[in-house]
């Protein structure tokens, strides 16, 4: 039995996470054609045939339980403008990722990416009832490693060699974590955080 369960949604005021399903493909094939947002992202999904090769895996990771990914839904404009997943999903220890998270840059260092973590964060330690939340990041990204750090993901290190890029480079990735017994004042400051970047 899957730890969450089927057409989970997580609502917020400004997006909804939404799973990911085979309608949204080709929406959002038209946002991962922006070639800035893979800088530091493993996988180049610039291409149609690579996007239907990720979200066809993804759903089939989230049938076995092992992920489950979303479409970011600006809900506003009414349109999907990114994507993010959790993954690594342990529910023997209670334990899961927040990955894959990518949006098109008009909504970058803007009020979404801090709502989504939110989501997550509260859906993880307070639905599932997690003990650990893992981010990791490629340790090039300061723009990303600089955002974990604000929510207080506490930087664990970096685990070296960690994935091989769609160029053949390696990558070396910085890992982060939060605790449950870190989310109360965690979920503070980030409600903080969202309340000052909205007024």
């Amino acid at each position: 039995m899957n730890w969450i369960k089927p057409g989970t949604i997580l609502n917020g005021a400004i997006v909804e996470l939404v799973p990911l399903e085979e309608k949204h493909f080709e929406e959002l094939v038209l946002l991962a054609g922006e070639k800035r947002i893979w800088e530091f992202i493993p996988v180049d999904m610039t291409t149609k045939e690579k996007c239907f090769e990720i979200f066809d895996d993804a759903i089939l990771e989230r049938e076995k339980g092992f992920q489950f990914p979303f479409v970011i839904v600006h809900k506003k404009e009414k349109k999907i403008i990114g994507s993010t997943r959790l993954m690594n999903i342990e529910r023997a220890h209670k334990k899961l990722e927040i990955g894959w998270t990518w949006l098109f840059p008009d909504y970058w260092s803007t009020t979404v990416n801090l709502e989504c973590k939110l989501l997550l964060l509260t859906f993880c330690f307070e639905e599932l009832e997690a003990v650990r939340v893992q981010l990791k990041t490629d340790e090039n990204n300061i723009r990303s490693r600089k955002a974990i750090e604000k929510i207080r993901g506490q930087y664990e290190g970096v685990l070296r060699h960690d994935l091989i890029r769609a160029n053949g480079t390696i990558r070396n990735s910085a890992y982060f974590s939060l605790i449950n017994t870190e989310w109360d004042t965690a979920k503070q400051n980030l409600a903080n955080l969202l309340e000052a970047k909205t007024n």
